[in-house]
């Protein structure tokens, strides 16, 4: 069987094609630019040329798109968006109009004439494929498709989408089925989770898919790294670029856990964090009111730090750190977790 595994983020897309007839080393990966830093160098493009932009496509990753949109209408020039490449910016589309993007029916973005047009996606399968293609390597034998992006979900007007995006998290968890919770066959995901759904829609649907977000799926295949699932209690971090997701595993269930924006981070305030969420004392409200998203404890009884793994591109954040983090490697490549996360999803 072989399965491609992609973990979109907001720096790097990370490529993983598992094979079941290869030792997991001799998997084939990639590590490339994210969509959305991609689409961001297309919009910027299109910004020191002068011509005005019309986005089509789905609703994919913000951050740096969103920046170079922002800058391409502070330089006077015009940018139309349909309805769902409009709602990367915000779910509230009358806030992206306020921006000063012109939001348009696909009718109308048919008959636009003299602008410059790009398409917003997350999972770009077409391109994969060239790539593959260009070392000899034809994804038309992939059984199975999976994809992880992070997703805020469809918050409604006026409510906090860092709220929201806790509250979501909180939801799968109470369900009991633990990190694999956060994964879904592709009728499976919430109508909530638009870009999850967007990143689905653009797969090719003549295999089956799974989708997952990323944070827990990179602590999921940071428990592929042998050193971390053979303790009974543990505190698992990713600390990606823009977000940084941190579980307190005990016996394998998740005793609690916090999510935070990484720039808002300091090696000192994430030991801090660290230590609240293994005694079960982190504050929900205390977190939320320094931009964070949340936390949650689940089972107060105090643990210990006597075993920290961190995994993701940020993870430098903690280095040199009196907790001496464990790098977790699944299968030697830190960059491959997110994507072994996907891969023992769909085992599951």
């Amino acid at each position: 069987m072989q399965i491609l595994a992609v973990d979109v983020g907001t720096g790097t897309q990370d490529v993983l094609l598992f094979d079941t007839t290869k030792e997991p080393e001799n998997a084939l990966k990639m590590v490339m630019p994210s969509p959305t830093r991609m689409l961001a160098r297309a919009i910027r493009d299109a910004t020191k040329a002068g011509a005005d932009l019309l986005l089509t496509g789905v609703t994919m990753g913000g951050g740096p798109c969103g920046w170079a949109a922002e800058d391409h209408l502070r330089a006077g020039h015009r940018l139309f968006a349909t309805s769902d490449a409009a709602r990367t910016f915000n779910d509230d589309l009358d806030r992206v109009e306020a921006m000063g993007v012109q939001v348009v029916s696909d009718d109308e973005a048919t008959g636009l004439s003299g602008v410059r047009r790009l398409t917003m996606l997350d999972f770009d399968y077409a391109a994969l494929c060239r790539a593959f293609t260009a070392f000899g390597v034809e994804l038309d034998r992939v059984d199975l498709l999976a994809v992880a992006v992070f997703d805020h979900g469809a918050a409604p007007p006026g409510y906090s989408d860092r709220l929201f995006r806790f509250e979501y998290l909180a939801e799968r968890i109470q369900t009991g089925a633990g990190l694999q919770s956060f994964a879904f066959e592709r009728a499976q995901i919430p109508p909530t989770m638009t870009r999850l759904q967007a990143a689905a829609s653009t797969a090719p649907a003549d295999r089956p898919l799974v989708a997952m977000d990323t944070a827990p799926g990179a602590v999921l295949g940071a428990l592929e790294d042998p050193a971390t699932r053979t303790h009974p209690e543990a505190i698992l971090a990713n600390v990606g670029n823009f977000h940084t997701l941190a579980f307190h595993l005990r016996e394998g269930a998740i005793a609690g856990l916090f999510e935070h924006h990484t720039g808002k981070l300091t090696r000192q305030r994430m030991e801090e964090l660290l230590g609240q969420l293994a005694s079960g004392t982190i504050s929900h409200e205390e977190l939320f009111a320094e931009h964070g998203h949340g936390a949650l404890v689940l089972d107060p009884a105090p643990g210990s730090l006597d075993f920290v793994a961190v995994t993701g591109p940020r993870r430098s954040l903690l280095a040199g750190s009196k907790l001496t983090p464990y790098l977790a490697v699944p299968y030697g490549d830190m960059m491959m977790a997110g994507c072994w996360g996907l891969v023992r999803a769909c085992a599951h």
